[in-house]
């Protein structure tokens, strides 16, 4: 099953056609509001040069999983 997204909000103009794995092999400095200088202070602190590296850094994942079950504790 096809599925669509509308990233434009999230991405920078360079990277709005480019296909998934494209989005996921970019630098983290591709996502709307992540400066050079932001993304050199990712890598340097916790190795993530890609989109996919930030999307699946154990530290990230965490604090995501925690802020969700929050959410769902209602």
């Amino acid at each position: 099953m096809p599925v669509s997204a509308d990233l434009d909000k999230i991405l920078d103009k360079a990277l709005e056609n480019k296909t998934l794995k494209d989005v996921l092999d970019a630098p983290v400095a591709g996502l709307a509001g992540v400066s050079e200088s932001d993304a050199r202070k990712l890598q340097e602190a916790f190795g993530i040069k890609t989109v996919r590296d930030l999307g699946t850094n154990k530290y990230f994942r965490a604090a995501s999983a925690l802020a969700h079950l929050e959410s769902s504790a209602g």
